[in-house]
């Protein structure tokens, strides 16, 4: 508990004073819409009405299913103003993962994306079993409409209810042991990021921010940065490069995320050339490692506008490179994950917690007011993550004479895979189910599309024949496409430690051999 006097206001109360200055200016706009700061100041308002008149508990947890709309990300602020605390579920994942992530985060209340994910959505609602609320944008055949429930609730200022110590968000990391984990916030550690992103990231003075990437996730922690500089949050409902390119020229977008896969096609794509992206100021990527190669050819096809972020969900943002760090005559700094942002006291640590000489390997540990107070429900994992005053990050790293940091490996044998982190066991869990697979061991393998493309090697049961695209569709079904392997190796038999363990390291040597761990 800590003295309100010393907080940062909260996040929701932020977005409404940034929304109360430029009553007039577009928030929001999506093909075929948009909607004023005051118009979504009235949206959250009359949604906060309807959550207020259930009459539940400070803390209670909203869970969101949603692609890229400006009405949920108004229903996320309504929750937290009325004292909930939110959790986005992952729009590509699995129907398992997503039902792990409301059993896990004790949601009672659902709030679904009726044209997106109405499916799904009903699905989650007939399955989970501390549900006590569906709300549906539009209407879907299951729940309460909530755009309906809106109107009929009349026209209402929305207040802020919400103090330091309220819970505000849980966000669910990939998970080691093939379970996710709630990184917990309470508004104390949530109400500072939006500051610490406009403080180092180079977003524009007016920023027209165009989010294809999930708001659900990195995407949707620059957009109230960009509302507090009086900007416009552009939504498209996924990537779509044409609709990109016809987006940035026609709305003149100067400021975008996206993850490096989205980057290749792209750059891949013969609209390229023909489109006009001289409004482009700041293109942030991040997430995976991008090639060097591809990073140099964007540059100079699209402009000196690439920035690296890095961070994880339990601290984020962490550093950043910036855009004149991506020089073509330094390409070394490529490799580099950024030099640490204000907000946040970096050091390089060795596994007793001292700080390592330069140039040394050691672990990425973080301080700053944006770390995660806890993982909801884990005391022990918490306890491992948060240990003597610092969050440890599992990264590797080491830092040059400067600053830059440059992450060598994780810890864990955490795959990034176009833009997701895919932790092997998971994978490797669901593919050692099946009746044809003696043994299996998954690697991120280097990939110039992917980052790191998942790839199983599999040891057939004797006397069987394993279908390749079988073991590929168990997966997707089980985990979603981002965990399904990429590609499938039959081996006789795997590389064993002395203590009979699959020797990962040596299995990734032969994918790796000649060339260096990228980063990102």
């Amino acid at each position: 508990m800590g003295n309100p006097l010393y907080a940062f206001p909260v996040a929701c109360e932020q977005t409404l004073r940034a929304l109360a200055r430029y009553p007039e200016r577009t928030a929001f706009a999506w093909p075929g819409g948009s909607i004023s700061y005051r118009g979504t100041t009235d949206m959250i308002g009359r949604m906060q009405a309807v959550f207020m008149k259930l009459g539940f508990a400070p803390g209670t947890r909203v869970a969101f299913l949603t692609a890229n709309r400006a009405d949920t990300w108004c229903a996320g602020v309504a929750a937290q103003l009325s004292r909930l605390a939110i959790t986005w579920l992952h729009p590509l994942g699995s129907l398992d993962n997503q039902l792990f992530q409301l059993e896990d985060s004790e949601a009672q209340m659902l709030v679904v994306d009726g044209v997106t994910f109405r499916d799904r959505g009903g699905e989650l609602a007939a399955k989970a079993s501390g549900l006590k609320t569906v709300f549906t944008l539009g209407p879907a055949g299951y729940g309460a409409d909530l755009l309906q429930a809106v109107e009929s609730s009349g026209s209402a200022t929305p207040r802020s209810f919400a103090v330091p110590d309220d819970i505000a968000i849980l966000n669910y990391t990939g998970g080691t042991t093939g379970k996710s984990k709630g990184a917990l916030r309470h508004h104390r550690e949530y109400g500072g990021g939006a500051g610490a992103i406009l403080a180092d990231f180079e977003i524009p003075e007016t920023p027209r921010y165009l989010t294809v990437a999930p708001i659900s996730h990195v995407a949707g922690t620059k957009v109230l940065p960009t509302l507090m500089r009086g900007g416009t949050v552009h939504m498209l409902r996924g990537f779509d490069p044409e609709a990109v390119f016809k987006t940035i020229e026609r709305e003149k977008i100067n400021f975008t995320l996206f993850v490096p896969t989205m980057i290749y096609v792209m750059l891949d794509h013969p609209a390229l050339d023909k489109t006009d992206l001289s409004s482009l100021e700041l293109l942030l990527y991040g997430a995976s490692a991008m090639s060097p190669s591809r990073l140099v050819e964007g540059i100079e096809r699209i402009g000196p506008v690439f920035s690296q972020l890095y961070g994880q969900t339990e601290c984020y943002p962490v550093s950043v490179l910036r855009k004149k760090d991506h020089n073509p005559k330094t390409p070394e700094l490529f490799l580099s994950c950024g030099f640490p942002i204000a907000a946040c006291q970096v050091k390089i640590l060795d596994n007793d917690d001292r700080e390592v000489a330069t140039g040394e390997a050691g672990e990425i540990c973080v301080r700053a007011s944006h770390v995660m107070a806890e993982y909801w429900k884990r005391p022990d994992i918490t306890a491992e993550t948060l240990k003597n005053g610092w969050l440890h990050t599992g990264d590797i790293a080491r830092v040059d004479e400067r600053g830059y940091m440059f992450i060598l490996d994780r810890k864990k044998d955490m795959i990034v895979s176009g833009g997701f982190n895919i932790f092997p066991r998971e994978v490797e869990d669901v593919l050692s189910q099946h009746a044809d697979v003696a043994m299996v061991a998954v690697v991120g393998v280097p990939d110039d599309k992917w980052g790191e493309a998942v790839t199983a090697v599999v040891v057939a049961r004797e006397g069987t024949k394993p279908n390749a695209d079988e073991l590929i569709n168990l997966v997707k079904a089980k985990k979603g496409s981002a965990h399904a392997p990429k590609h499938i190796e039959f081996v006789s038999e795997l590389p064993m430690t002395g203590v009979g363990k699959v020797d990962k390291k040596v299995l990734k040597a032969g994918f790796w051999a000649g060339r260096e761990r990228m980063v990102g």
